[in-house]
């Protein structure tokens, strides 16, 4: 016997009844992103395996462990995309968006990391995210971090949590990275397989570790504050500054450094207690040296990506989603005659009122049987249409969810007026 297909291991269907969750979180992200300005780019899922090593860096886990790669039929290594940035910074070097200007982006999409399979963290995740180039100064950092604690006012969420970091400029960087491998290399014997491998590729990394044996070792490293050059201390204290004015709750954390090579300077995640492990719902920075990295002119960039799979278990565990996606009327068709008028009749609530959700039976089926389909659809209403009706111009109107309202038949030139009293 066949084995039934299943979906690939990491990867999932997004079911019926999941989606209003979806829509709901989709919908909020692009009202908001729109409303601060910003446009969207929508870039391919496919992109040449060379950017992302060149981006992300070749000694990171998403290019080393993580990325799905592949040649095509030409031989060129491809990859699906692991994250939404280097894209759209190859999207605005191929076409002109930023010399000499400002651009502010944002996109919602697929993403694709060969991670282990665990709540909240899928092998195909959905991310939106925000980028900015052109704009030099604190003032930015600060808009795209307002932005996503005004995102989590509009999904209603609590106990969410801002930490902040800077990790200087390319050079800062680099001295904090010697003195990283300076201290870690006179403690090699405790540190894990992990931290061994990146100790000479991206030390920073070591930081980051969520192996509790090496939390003592990790406390006690140089702290990467005391390395910063002037003009990011500056920078740093200006995005504060900006931060405080708006209320934005935040702790700096001097062990915060992001798994991708192309920060510098701002780094920064919201962190949610209520997912277990995978707490991060979103994380950004800037990365000013990646377009000049990708072959473009130096040209500075901040933005964030955010997880929305998490961000809609978040939605279902707090029970934020009140969107209802339900048809507001099913309409029950008893006869071949009804069956014909019917649609006639439902095109013609739709050109009257948009908003209004309409299921119309198909498939036939006995008086009964629809009415049980009317009432699985979640439906507030059964419009019924049967001779008697198609002969008098008249529908029955029956409440499904409400058994204290009665059923009643009224005149079909009075329907419109009955939707937009009752249903809408």
């Amino acid at each position: 016997m066949a084995k039934n297909l299943q979906s690939v291991r990491g990867m999932r269907d997004i079911l019926p009844e999941q989606s209003s969750s979806w829509q709901f979180i989709e919908n909020i992200a692009r009202e908001l992103f729109n409303s601060y300005g910003y446009k969207e780019l929508r870039t391919p899922i496919i992109e040449s395996t060379e950017l992302f090593k060149r981006s992300i860096g070749d000694a990171t886990d998403i290019v080393e462990k993580e990325m799905y790669t592949f040649e095509d039929r030409n031989g060129d290594s491809l990859t699906l995309r692991p994250e939404g940035t280097a894209g759209c910074v190859r999207a605005g070097m191929q076409h002109g968006l930023f010399h000499n200007q400002q651009q502010r982006i944002w996109y919602i999409g697929p993403m694709f990391r060969h991670e282990r399979p665990q709540k909240g963290r899928y092998r195909g995740f959905y991310q939106a995210g925000i980028e900015t180039y052109g704009i030099e100064g604190p003032e930015i950092d600060a808009e795209v971090i307002a932005i996503a604690a005004r995102f989590w006012k509009k999904l209603g969420f609590k106990n969410v949590r801002l930490e902040i970091n800077s990790l200087g400029s390319n050079e800062a960087r680099q001295a904090y990275r010697d003195v990283l491998i300076k201290y870690f290399s006179k403690h090699e014997e405790l540190l894990d397989e992990d931290s061994k491998r990146r100790l000479h590729k991206n030390p920073l990394r070591i930081l980051d570790t969520k192996n509790p044996k090496m939390k003592d070792l990790v406390s006690n490293a140089p702290d990467l504050l005391d390395y910063l050059d002037d003009e990011s201390k500056e920078h740093f204290e200006g995005l504060k500054q900006r931060l405080d004015g708006m209320g934005i709750a935040y702790q700096v954390n001097s062990r915060l450094v992001r798994g991708i090579d192309y920060y510098n300077r701002t780094v920064f995640e919201w962190i949610t207690e209520e997912l277990g492990a995978q707490g991060t719902i979103c994380a950004g920075g800037r990365y000013d040296g990646l377009v000049k990295q990708l072959g473009g002119r130096a040209t500075p960039a901040c933005g964030f990506g955010i997880g929305i799979d998490r961000l809609q278990l978040l939605v279902e565990e707090q029970g934020l989603d009140q969107s209802n996606n339900n048809p507001h009327a099913y309409f029950v068709l008893s006869g071949k005659e009804a069956e014909l008028a019917g649609l006639t009749i439902a095109e013609g609530l739709r050109d009257t009122h948009e908003q209004f959700r309409l299921l119309v039976n198909g498939g036939s089926g006995s008086f009964k049987s629809q009415l049980k389909r009317a009432d699985n659809s979640g439906a507030e209403y059964a419009f019924i249409l049967g001779e008697n009706e198609v002969t008098d111009k008249t529908i029955t109107i029956k409440p499904l969810r409400n058994k204290q309202k009665e059923q009643q038949t009224i005149a079909q030139a009075d329907l419109d007026e009955y939707i937009s009293n009752n249903l809408l």
